[in-house]
């Protein structure tokens, strides 16, 4: 199942309080960008951020977004801008430690 224009558009205007998030389409879902940095998408209308130590804290869900790809974690609280702002903010934070 391909996400949905109207999930998309609803999760970008949650991050508002970032400046820098960007999307592009594949294949039916979305990749998301933060600073130039992929660090979450939309599959199947989820939204779904990469597992890296430093968002471990937030105990969110391991989903697999796709067949034979790697764990990533779930994003529940979607309501919550402030809540998204830090999710981001920490995992890409944890992205360019690596």
């Amino acid at each position: 199942m391909a996400s949905t224009k109207d999930y998309k558009d609803f999760i970008i205007a949650q991050l508002c309080l970032l400046d820098n998030i960007t999307c592009r389409p594949m294949m039916g879902e979305y990749v998301l960008y933060y600073q130039g940095v992929v660090f979450g998408g939309i599959y199947d209308d989820r939204f779904l951020v990469k597992r890296v130590d430093g968002n471990k804290h937030y105990h969110m869900e391991e989903v697999i977004p796709y067949k034979n790809a790697k764990p990533m974690y779930l994003v529940t609280d979607v309501d919550n801008m402030e809540l998204l702002r830090d999710i981001v903010i920490d995992t890409y934070n944890g992205l360019k430690i690596k």
